[in-house]
């Protein structure tokens, strides 16, 4: 499967994956602070488990940053 994640294509040896399937392989350190966009749209944290990715689509990390 590709993906392109971050503007970037990337390829994967699984044609099903999941939004948190691709937040484990790609390490993300902090998902609970990471908002995920899949085709430009917002994909609800409890759905990461149940949306399903597709060849092709993009996908899009979103990371809260603080300041002050």
């Amino acid at each position: 499967m590709k993906l392109v994640i971050n503007f970037k294509e990337e390829s994967f040896d699984s044609d099903r994956l999941s939004v948190d399937d691709i937040l484990k392989l790609k390490k993300v350190k902090f998902p609970h602070l990471v908002r995920v966009q899949v085709n430009g749209e917002m994909v609800k944290k409890e759905n990461y488990g149940t949306t399903l990715l597709r060849d092709g689509d993009k996908v899009n990390f979103l990371f809260a940053i603080g300041g002050g």
